[in-house]
């Protein structure tokens, strides 16, 4: 017995151990971002490494806002309405896309949802010119309706929700159904308020990847005031000028977002993942 317990400790150590090295190697790139970002220019690329800088120079981060080359405040703001409404147009339309694919009679269902599928294996390539011309013919370059509507349906997402609606209780379903609800009502009124887990998983994601998006901004964001925050990025480094400061602490300021939103939603990404109904 103790043996066994001597063993359980060593191994519960050597967990902690490779833990406590994993979280180290995890935030060295967070460290420099806000070490460089309240640094000068001169310690930043000295060839001498100091741990901290010998003064923090929080004007840094007055500067950055105050540059008038770069509306950095005007392209957080873009970012957060654009990911926040990326987030709430995707959900809707990709739940219910997968709920009716998932429940609603149809003789074709198959064929629309094989469909689907074939649109994950279409490079985004392939479809980015041909989305430009229908979006400048529209009007919307520069525009929110163009940086948020050609993005909405994802394919993926539907199938996710598809997966997840195969696997829910039909005994619900059937409840609502005896009560008087149609397809619509027992969508919004039971199916939905029951998925909240796996919602907000897909929410975490979605809101993830509209944050960090920068091809597609960047194309349609042709006005300063448009820009999103990853295209005002990359304003910063330039063939000609490397503002490496401003660089620093506006890509620290830029993840704080996300890092409040995993902080806060973490959990449910891993009940999402258990919940998706994909199996082996």
């Amino acid at each position: 017995m103790a043996v066994q317990g001597a063993k359980g400790r060593a191994t519960t150590g050597a967990a902690y151990a490779v833990a406590s090295v994993a979280a180290v190697l995890f935030l060295i790139p967070f460290y420099l971002l806000v070490r460089n970002g309240l640094a000068t220019d001169a310690e930043i690329t000295a060839p001498g490494w100091r741990f901290l800088p010998e003064t923090w120079r929080w004007e840094n981060v007055s500067e950055l806002f105050d540059d008038p080359a770069v509306p950095f405040g005007r392209s957080l703001l873009n970012s957060m309405l654009v990911a926040v409404l990326h987030t709430l147009g995707t959900l809707l339309v990709c739940s219910l896309a997968g709920y009716g694919l998932a429940r609603i009679p149809y003789r074709h269902a198959d064929k629309v949802f094989y469909a689907v599928l074939g649109t994950l294996m279409i490079p985004s390539a392939v479809t980015f010119v041909p989305s430009y011309v229908v979006v400048s013919s529209l009007g919307w370059v520069s525009s929110l309706r163009g940086l948020i509507i050609p993005g909405l349906f994802s394919g993926f997402t539907a199938f996710l929700f598809r997966q997840y609606f195969l696997n829910f209780p039909k005994e619900l379903e059937d409840a609502a159904r005896v009560d008087g609800l149609g397809y619509w009502g027992t969508f919004w009124r039971v199916v939905m308020p029951n998925s909240l887990n796996f919602t907000a998983a897909i929410a975490v994601i979605t809101f993830i990847a509209g944050w960090n998006a920068f091809l597609w901004p960047l194309v349609i964001g042709q006005d300063q005031q448009s820009w999103t925050v990853q295209v005002a990025l990359s304003s910063f480094l330039t063939s000609q000028t490397i503002r490496i400061h401003e660089l620093f602490i506006a890509a620290a300021i830029s993840i704080l977002p996300l890092l409040v939103v995993f902080l806060l939603l973490q959990r449910w990404l891993v009940r999402g993942v258990a919940e998706t109904g994909i199996k082996g």
